[in-house]
């Protein structure tokens, strides 16, 4: 069988009609990870039995028609720092090698609940930061994935499972589905939970997840979206619906933006001329910006919140055992004890400017183009890239999608991404269907 091959949307199609079981799918996905993960290594904790069991669980609710949940029956791998009640959590370090969490962090109990198998955990860089784990790049062993979010982007792009969480500081989940070939969604600053998740930085991180489809990742944010009172940058009113954007009509052809950023002289010349190609393509629907140096000077102030806060987050570990903590860990940990409180305030004001400035922005746009990373992967395993392309719009928190659309000189996949206004990710999936679209018919 290949029903690894089967997007998440034809797999819960398929289940829900009953073409084939749970079962069936997970069967289908271990024999793959099987023949390929001795090169890849995107798992750091896999039990086949106990994925099939919970298929089988899943199998006989279908049968006894019960209620099915948009997941239902779908092997989902999940990033090796979220919280999981039955397998462990060890963060990417040896500090917290065998953790064994009581509970469920809020994003694996709402996949529980949507019908999900949780297939195992996925290979993080060590504490969701700079230093990488054993993941290789499916289209290349010896090239990175990019990173934190590696396996879980590795997994996905190998066909292992049809759908991985992941999470983004900086560029942890844009950038590896960009180097691996998989659409990679971060959504809005809020729209997720980040309960029972290692926090690095209580301000940055995000959550995010992987697909083979646009209507996959979709379908995955769909999920995991809600409010949460144990994370109070989630809030209680209702969430777009990511699904329904993928499946509206523009109303108009959208209007996208170019912002030109001064470090976009890092952008790899194959990675340069293929965007240049897709902007003369889309002509002009696609308005070109200098951006301002406020803009600019937001990769300075994400250096100095990430890092005052990962040196805050991360006292047990570094108070603990630093000898166990990697030399640029420990460099970053370290330097963030040398950030002042007043440095600090005035990286968070910057943050706040940064939001109005988009607020009034996205009125006139729908989403801006920007590349999603330099270019292909990186050769060799011991760095995950540069992140710098997805900084700015982490920063703000605002919603960004790479779509797997270049090649590059190499053979391998460079993606594209489009990012819309806060909470405006419904239009964001709107806007990238129709480009999907557009490309397809010219």
């Amino acid at each position: 069988m290949s029903l690894h091959l089967d997007s998440a949307t034809q797999a819960a199609a398929s289940i829900h009609k009953g073409e084939y079981s749970s079962e069936d799918l997970v069967a289908d996905c271990l024999e793959r990870i099987a023949a390929t993960d001795g090169a890849i290594k995107a798992w750091v904790h896999l039990d086949a039995e106990a994925a099939l069991e919970q298929a089988r669980a899943l199998d006989i609710l279908r049968q006894d028609g019960r209620p099915l949940g948009p997941l239902h029956g779908l092997p989902v791998g999940v990033k090796d720092i979220f919280d999981t009640s039955d397998m462990p959590t060890a963060y990417g370090s040896p500090i917290y090698q065998g953790r064994q969490p009581a509970a469920d962090s809020t994003v694996v109990a709402k996949l529980r609940e949507v019908g999900a198998v949780i297939m195992g955990k996925t290979v993080s860089a060590e504490l969701a930061f700079v230093t990488p784990g054993e993941t290789t790049n499916p289209f290349d062993p010896s090239r990175t994935p990019g990173g934190s979010s590696s396996g879980s982007a590795a997994a996905v792009a190998a066909a292992q499972v049809p759908l991985a969480v992941g999470s983004q500081t900086n560029g942890s989940v844009v950038r590896p589905a960009s180097f691996c070939g998989t659409f990679g969604f971060k959504p809005s600053r809020g729209m997720i939970s980040r309960q029972g998740v290692l926090q690095t930085s209580e301000t940055l991180d995000q959550i995010g997840g992987f697909g083979r489809t646009l209507e996959d990742v979709a379908l995955l944010c769909d999920a995991l979206t809600g409010f949460d009172a144990a994370d109070g940058a989630t809030y209680p009113r209702a969430k777009p619906d990511f699904s329904a954007g993928c499946r509206q009509e523009v109303p108009v052809e959208p209007a996208l933006a170019w912002l030109d950023l001064p470090f976009y002289d890092r952008l790899a010349e194959d990675a340069g001329s293929g965007i240049a190609e897709l902007r003369d393509a889309l002509g002009g629907r696609v308005e070109e910006f200098t951006a301002p140096d406020s803009l600019a000077n937001i990769v300075d102030h994400h250096q100095v919140i990430h890092e005052y806060e990962v040196r805050r987050n991360l006292a047990e570990a570094y108070e603990r055992r630093p000898q166990d903590i990697s030399p640029e860990l420990l460099l970053r940990i370290e330097r963030g004890g040398s950030h002042s409180d007043e440095e600090y305030s005035g990286a968070l004001a910057a943050l706040a400017d940064a939001d109005a400035f988009f607020a009034e922005f996205f009125h006139d746009f729908d989403a801006i183009l920007a590349p999603s990373a330099a270019g292909e992967a990186p050769e060799g395993l011991a760095w995950t890239g540069d992140p710098i392309f997805c900084t700015i719009w982490t920063f703000c928190g605002l919603p960004s999608l790479s779509l797997p659309l270049l090649v590059g000189e190499n053979g391998l996949p460079i993606g594209v991404q489009l990012v819309s206004g806060l909470e405006e990710d419904a239009r964001l999936c709107r806007t990238a269907q129709w480009l999907l679209d557009f490309l397809q018919d010219n």
